[in-house]
């Protein structure tokens, strides 16, 4: 924060000098544009490694509420804006084209017992979607995909059976690519993000799977928050609450951990279990609530190669719980 030395004050007024005023105005501009964006508030476009994501931009919306309705809207690869009004039942998923964006109307639509999938595509927009209790499957699945913005939706299960009856609840393999989640929730489930879904897929990986998580609340989710192999994550202003384990990085991922808040966590961040190889975990900004960290590696991944603005940690449980999910934007 910059002071003002003080000055002796003279004895007659002065007009500004022009030169004067135009440096004041021209400073007082630029202290207007760094200014964080305000908290909650929702973006038009992706932060992090999914920015430049358009999905079907500024075309005529369609908006539907029949799943059949809804098979046809998504389909192809032509530019396209899909609205969901109200809660459609399906079992499975539903696959999505490319160039698509998909919105929910109000704080309420979206799909229940079945989820989205998101396979060789790209440009896809998914936002302001409730998606619960997709039996089997993933709420949404991006599978060799490139330019996905996961934004602002409500996704959850429960915990009243076991781990493997639902499976996760954003899961992104086979050399997936620029990726955002932002300002979602995820709620009552056991396994909540799978980035890279097996220790053997090194070959289609490496390179890949490179995804920005930021202001999501994750609540009751067991672990997986996310779990990231081979890939490069960024996992900044989250706030986790109710987590055996929560950030895993394995198999020579590199993560970048900043400014999250962890309640009620056992380990908040560990590189050293269930894999053939440890991950790599930076941590800056933190606050872990009590929380244990397993940080066998510390890696090279320190300086995400895009813009961004970090809240500080003791804003972000009142930032996320006000902001994110479903009926934010």
């Amino acid at each position: 924060m910059r002071t003002r030395s003080s000055r002796p004050r003279s004895s007659r007024p002065h007009a500004p000098r022009p030169a004067l005023a135009a440096a004041v105005a021209a400073a007082a501009a630029l202290a207007v544009l760094a200014l964080p964006q305000q908290a909650g508030a929702a973006e038009s476009s992706p932060v992090g490694f999914g920015a430049g994501t358009t999905g079907g931009g500024s075309s005529s919306a369609v908006t539907v509420s029949t799943l059949s309705a809804f098979k046809s809207a998504v389909t192809g690869n032509t530019a396209k804006v899909v609205k969901v009004n109200g809660l459609i039942s399906l079992s499975g998923q539903i696959d999505v084209g490319s160039n698509t964006t998909v919105l929910g109307v109000g704080s309420s639509s979206g799909f229940t017992g079945g989820g989205l999938r998101l396979k060789n595509v790209s440009n896809v927009v998914v936002r302001n979607l409730q998606i619960s209790k997709a039996v089997g499957t993933d709420a949404i699945t991006v599978q060799g995909s490139t330019k996905v913005w996961i934004d602002h939706n409500s996704l959850s299960s429960d915990r009243d059976h076991g781990k493997d009856y639902y499976d996760g609840l954003l899961d992104v393999s086979h050399a997936s690519d620029y990726v955002t989640v932002s300002w979602n929730t995820f709620k009552d489930h056991y396994k909540g993000s799978l980035v890279g879904h097996s220790d053997s897929n090194a070959s289609e990986d490496t390179g890949h799977l490179r995804v920005t998580y930021h202001h999501n609340w994750f609540n009751n989710v067991n672990s997986r928050i996310p779990s990231l192999r081979f890939g490069t994550g960024h996992f900044y202003d989250n706030y986790v609450v109710g987590a055996e384990t929560a950030v895993h990085s394995r198999m020579g991922a590199q993560m970048l951990v900043e400014n999250n808040v962890f309640r009620s966590t056992s380990v908040a961040v560990t590189t050293n279990r269930d894999s053939k190889q440890d991950g790599y975990a930076n941590l800056r900004g933190n606050d872990l609530g009590g929380a244990a960290t397993e940080v066998s590696q510390t890696g090279t991944f320190t300086s995400p190669p895009y813009s961004y603005t970090a809240e500080a940690a003791s804003g972000v449980a009142s930032s996320v719980t006000a902001g994110a999910g479903t009926g934010k934007i």
